[in-house]
């Protein structure tokens, strides 16, 4: 795949017709989303190129993503979150425990260390991971007091999104 990033990058550069937007997203939107490849956060959601930030990791889970949403809101003026989830998610699909067994395998001991220190954040009930970030960003002292929350959940079978929060 990267032998081609360089051809479709001369492709997308052609038209490109952005490069005086601004830095601050122009909605005062950051999306926090998971990293997975069947989702296109900007496309389903109608978000243009600089209207909103769009944080991504596995889960789509804000603990991971609480440093991005320091800077954004700190330097960059976002001031409404949208935590986004998606059904079919591969987070529901182990436990901590049982991914750092996975990783610890053929691993050293500095690694094996390292990972049993690591928290996945994984979840089995899809609605509940949703209350439990947006609750966490509620309650987080580092995120402005004005700060709106929403949490949603989008699904993969059809494309829609539904309001959990």
């Amino acid at each position: 795949m990267s032998t081609t990033f360089v051809e479709r990058n001369e492709q997308y550069a052609a038209s490109f017709d952005k490069g005086s937007l601004p830095m601050p997203p122009s909605k005062n939107l950051l999306i926090v989303t998971c990293m997975d490849a069947r989702l296109n956060p900007a496309a389903s959601l109608g978000i243009e190129l600089g209207e909103s930030h769009i944080v991504r990791n596995a889960g789509g889970r804000v603990q991971d993503a609480i440093r991005s949403i320091v800077v954004s809101q700190g330097l960059l003026g976002t001031r409404e979150i949208a935590v986004f989830h998606h059904t079919d998610c591969g987070m529901t699909t182990f436990q901590t425990p049982q991914l750092r067994e996975i990783v610890k395998k053929d691993a050293s001991p500095a690694v094996a260390q390292l990972v049993d220190q690591f928290d996945f954040l994984e979840f089995s009930n899809l609605e509940l991971s949703v209350k439990e970030d947006v609750e966490y960003l509620k309650n987080n002292p580092l995120l402005l007091k004005e700060t709106k929350i929403s949490g949603w959940i989008y699904h993969v079978e059809n494309g829609k999104i539904s309001r959990v929060v």
